[in-house]
């Protein structure tokens, strides 16, 4: 395995898979590691859907804007939040926004996690969440939060640009 910070350096956006499946024992270790990001109150508002059957693949692709490497990776995972969850605890804030900080946090470590047993991924956000619920038959409370195709790379994209530390960090001292 890999260190983590060169496990963070090395990570990219994968959209071109070879045709070698996952295997679930593979997916569960990296679903796992997903599990294990922090969570307000330790609510753990995710939930994950592993979908590798063709004509769903297909149809997620097309919901996601006919992104067609959706269809080409072995593995698509949808990563849901449960915006109730945390509700009871912390109010209207955990619905609107806890839950989804704490499912993107899952899914960071899930895509290192890939990337970390050789697994390429892409986090897919521009899809039509009603349209993913109705095809994978996903209740009303969850919410559609990323489409994670996975598989073994086809390609090994160069680094992509990043905005120099100087524009991102302001001190106050």
């Amino acid at each position: 395995m890999l260190d983590v910070i060169e496990c963070i350096k090395q990570r990219r956006s994968i959209r071109s898979f070879q045709p070698i499946s996952v295997s679930r024992e593979t997916v569960e270790k990296v679903i796992q590691a997903a599990t294990l990001a922090p969570s307000a109150g330790n609510w753990q508002p995710w939930r994950y859907y592993v979908v590798s059957n063709d004509d769903l693949r297909r149809q997620l692709a097309r919901i996601a804007s006919n992104q067609e490497f959706i269809v080409e990776a072995p593995v698509v995972l949808v990563v849901c939040a449960e915006p109730a969850r945390a509700e009871n605890t912390y109010g209207e804030r955990a619905r609107t926004l806890y839950c989804i900080q704490d499912t993107a946090a899952a899914i960071q470590n899930l895509l290192l996690a890939a990337h970390s047993y050789g697994i390429g991924t892409c986090w897919v956000g521009d899809f039509d969440e009603a349209a993913v619920q109705s095809v994978l038959q996903i209740g009303a409370e969850f919410r559609p939060v990323a489409i994670v195709p996975m598989g073994y790379p086809n390609e090994s994209p160069n680094p992509r640009w990043r905005r120099p530390l100087r524009e991102v960090i302001e001190y106050k001292e």
